[in-house]
């Protein structure tokens, strides 16, 4: 059975086991346990899970997506050319983005972050998103981000893709 069959993506909710999840990474899971359920509620942030099909409220990852503004200077030229002339590019932050260690090295990071960049080409004309941003939390991270096609901003751990980039990515998908 395909990765894809075997988990569900979904808003995250009370049913989900967020007790026993555990990434590696103590802020996420700290977040995940005691913050998620807060921003979901304020609407600071939009949180999805994977879970299970044969056991749904066991959560295998999760990314929250965020409304962000950033500054067209800090932009590589390679990603300027796809934005809007604005002095507050309007973005989408994938804040978080964590497998569990039940199921690293699954492929299922590249899953989630398919589903993030689908989930925020799917509401850029809504809400007005010209690119995806990223803060990669150690050089692995960096890594994995740029693998997809992030491009990374000079002298930071911060990455962007641009909607464009997205639009072939999906396109190409179906």
């Amino acid at each position: 059975m395909a990765e894809e069959q075997r988990f569900r993506l979904e808003s995250f909710g009370k049913h989900h086991d967020r007790a026993e999840f555990t990434c590696g990474v103590e802020s996420f899971d700290s977040y995940l346990k005691t913050q998620a359920s807060q921003d979901m509620r304020r609407k600071a942030n939009a949180v999805f899970v994977l879970t299970l099909l044969h056991s749904p409220n066991r959560i295998a990852g999760y990314f929250t997506l965020c409304a962000y503004g950033l500054v067209p200077g800090t932009i590589p030229d390679e990603a300027r050319k796809h934005i809007p002339r604005y002095p507050v590019v309007s973005a989408t932050l994938i804040g978080r983005l964590a497998v569990s260690t039940a199921f690293q090295g699954q492929r299922l990071g590249s899953l989630l972050l398919a589903e993030a960049l689908r989930k925020t080409y799917e509401s850029a004309s809504i809400v007005g998103s010209s690119m995806v941003v990223v803060d990669a939390i150690d050089e692995r991270a960096v890594r994995f981000y740029q693998a997809h096609g992030f491009i990374k901003l000079p002298e930071s751990m911060r990455l962007v893709l641009p909607i464009r980039s997205i639009a072939e990515i999906v396109s190409d998908t179906k």
